[in-house]
């Protein structure tokens, strides 16, 4: 593979396989430097193994990739000094404390003396843990010990950063506070990359990679992939009993998806004509519909589209 100073991650017909199962199955892409690259997909549709890949964690089955320059396979501790990797587990003691927690990783990455002193100092302050530096992580509220795990991981200021779910179990607030300090590490020149399947934590990236089966089904901007003329057409379906339309919907052939959202639906279609058939269909069960109109589907509609259509 031909390197590039903009190319932080570079990855050819990578895949994965445990005996017979395909993890990740020969997928490509690459991420520039300063991207917030956003890897969506349902839980066990392999965005841990192929992050664990690309941190030199676990050896790829076939395919190559390169972090920062350094091929995963070959060069694999080159690659864990130079990155940030934080697990969904977020790798932390009950019985030590935050502060214990910071200067143990900062002897990891040979942080001594007075550095190591103004590291502590200085991400305890970033991810908001001063007033509690001397508290153990086991008695932490779910959101700080995610922070305190962000802060472990970043406090030898790695170029690269990978995120696995890092919000997940976390309250509303706690992701939104989360999401707060990976842009601001975004913006001050981090390269990120970060799973979830939360959809509305998407909308925070430059660029996503929608995976499902092991296979990426989809990749571009928010705003592109809401746009893809390959998503279908999606409308808003406003009706006094939504539930039961939702009902009526299931298994209709023109319909690519329809969930909920907040008190109406959303339906995606195959085709924008197929609107006339929705009208057709719902008026022959008896159902009377307050409106129907078209919006721009959510990112959630946009991947439950492609799944289906996959």
């Amino acid at each position: 593979m031909n390197g590039s100073a903009t190319t932080t991650v570079r990855v050819e017909s990578l895949t994965r396989k445990f005996g017979d199962f395909i993890a990740v199955d020969g997928i490509s892409f690459e991420i520039h430097a300063g991207e917030i690259w956003g890897f969506l997909g349902p839980n066990g549709a392999g965005k841990s193994t192929t992050i664990r890949m690309l941190c030199g964690v676990m050896e790829p089955t076939s395919g190559r990739a390169e972090v920062l320059g350094y091929d995963v396979a070959r060069d694999p501790d080159e690659v864990k000094v130079r990155i940030g990797y934080m697990t969904q587990g977020a790798n932390l003691w009950n019985d030590l404390t935050v502060e214990e927690h910071l200067r143990f990783y900062a002897g990891l990455f040979d942080l001594r003396g007075t550095a190591q002193d103004a590291a502590v100092t200085e991400w305890t302050q970033r991810v908001g843990l001063t007033e509690r530096r001397n508290e153990l992580a086991g008695a932490l509220p779910g959101g700080y010990r995610k922070r305190l795990a962000l802060a472990c991981t970043l406090l030898h200021r790695p170029k690269m950063l990978f995120l696995d779910e890092p919000t997940s179990g976390v309250d509303p607030v706690s992701r939104r506070e989360f999401w707060d300090l990976i842009v601001e590490f975004a913006e001050e020149g981090t390269t990120v990359m970060v799973s979830t399947h939360y959809m509305d934590e998407a909308e925070h990236c430059n660029q996503l990679a929608f995976i499902y089966g092991g296979r990426l089904i989809a990749r571009g901007t928010p705003a592109g992939l809401k746009r893809g003329a390959n998503v279908g057409h999606t409308v808003e379906v406003r009706s006094p009993d939504p539930i039961a339309v939702l009902d009526a919907l299931d298994g209709l052939p023109f319909v690519l998806s329809a969930a909920l959202y907040g008190s109406a639906l959303h339906v995606t279609l195959r085709r924008r004509e197929a609107e006339a058939d929705l009208h057709a269909v719902l008026a022959a069960k008896g159902f009377t519909t307050d409106s129907i109109r078209e919006v721009t589907p959510s990112l959630e509609d946009v991947f439950a589209a492609l799944v289906s259509k996959s």
